[in-house]
């Protein structure tokens, strides 16, 4: 296993909309285990291949407080959404940055799961949330992009700014 770089806001790769997965292939399952041991590292409760530049629909959640449930959502698809619910979030994309966003309380997904067999998921709380907001990430879509045109500009410019110090 290999920790992966995790792309920053406003990286235009991450915009990059994601394809599906052909076939549940060894390649594909190393993907995970990368990308799982990049999401506990972080750490964090949910990683998009897109925003490691894989772009391909694979996401990885782990909401456990003890980090031993990991879930593995190959080309998941929303079924349903019911209600809706505010709250705060963050994203390893997106370092040390938090606001509200309304999503789905309740929702209903189908995917593959990492050994290729398909699934249906019904959930809400901070599962719910995590399935929507790595979905949007699948889609080349970031949390922020829920925000005022105006704290997206001021978050993008402070994260250009760390990133020019940095490098």
């Amino acid at each position: 296993m290999a920790l992966l770089p995790i792309l920053e806001y406003p990286d235009p790769r991450l915009k990059k909309v994601a394809a599906p997965v052909a076939a549940v292939t060894p390649e594909i399952r190393k993907l995970v285990a990368d990308m799982a041991e990049t999401m506990y590292a972080a750490p964090g409760v949910g990683l998009a291949a897109t925003q490691v530049n894989v772009h391909k629909q694979v996401i990885v959640i782990d909401v456990s407080d003890e980090r031993n449930d990991l879930q593995v959502f190959i080309n998941p698809v929303l079924l349903e959404a019911e209600g809706q619910a505010e709250n705060e979030e963050g994203c390893l994309s997106v370092p040390g940055y938090y606001d509200r966003v309304a999503r789905a309380e309740r929702i209903r997904v189908r995917a593959l799961n990492a050994r290729g067999e398909t699934f249906e998921l019904d959930t809400d709380g901070l599962l719910a949330v995590c399935v929507q907001h790595e979905m949007d990430h699948l889609r080349g879509k970031v949390f922020v992009e829920y925000l005022s045109p105006l704290k997206r500009s001021r978050l993008a410019a402070r994260m250009r700014k760390k990133q020019k110090l940095a490098g």
